[in-house]
């Protein structure tokens, strides 16, 4: 009995880590995001070219990768193997951001802090292997709070939850997620001084 009951417990954690990953918390925002500023037309035209040039080939390039063996699972926890992933993230981004500067005339705020965020925890990956879903799950609470703050802390909490269950379920030392928030945290903190002082 009291195996079944780890087993559920260690399910719950797996099915709160597989949900709050990266690219899905992510797409959460944007979709608030969309829903609070942009017609479902403008929300096509800005998010299609995000979704082509970003999210899809980042997932098929891990489906692929985990398919071939190359990669250990869909989390790349494997510090080795999360090298290529970062290369691979950042590289879609900037060619996102490209994209974005020919067509639009400008470039996407977020976005570059995405990248700044990824290239930071590439460098941090050479030394100790920071939570990812820790680091993005803050950022995208930081996101959240510059448009509504309730929502912002909201999400703040479900960061610590997600962190406990990377720890959980050993893909990841307290080390590694306290490494993921700290660059996170500090990535966070000055996108919100340049999204306060674009407003003003």
């Amino acid at each position: 009995m009291f195996k079944n009951t780890t087993t559920t417990k260690t399910k719950v954690w797996k099915i709160i880590s597989d949900f709050f990953n990266p690219l899905t918390s992510l797409f959460l925002y944007f979709l608030y995001s969309s829903y609070e500023n942009y017609s479902v037309q403008e929300t096509i035209r800005r998010f299609l070219p995000l979704f082509l040039l970003t999210a899809l080939p980042i997932s098929i390039w891990i489906f692929w990768n985990v398919k071939t063996g190359k990669y250990s699972n869909m989390d790349v926890s494997n510090r080795i193997q999360r090298k290529s992933l970062y290369f691979f993230i950042i590289a879609a981004i900037a060619g996102y951001l490209l994209y974005d500067f020919a067509v639009n005339k400008n470039a996407d705020l977020i976005m570059v802090f995405i990248m700044v965020l990824l290239i930071v925890m590439q460098i941090s990956n050479y030394f100790i292997k920071s939570s990812m879903h820790t680091a993005f799950n803050l950022f995208v609470a930081a996101l959240f709070f510059s448009s509504n703050p309730i929502l912002g802390m909201v999400w703040f909490f479900i960061t610590i939850i997600v962190g406990i269950s990377r720890v959980i379920l050993k893909r990841h030392t307290v080390g590694e997620v306290l490494s993921g928030a700290l660059i996170a945290g500090f990535i966070s903190f000055i996108y919100l001084y340049t999204h306060i002082q674009i407003q003003h």
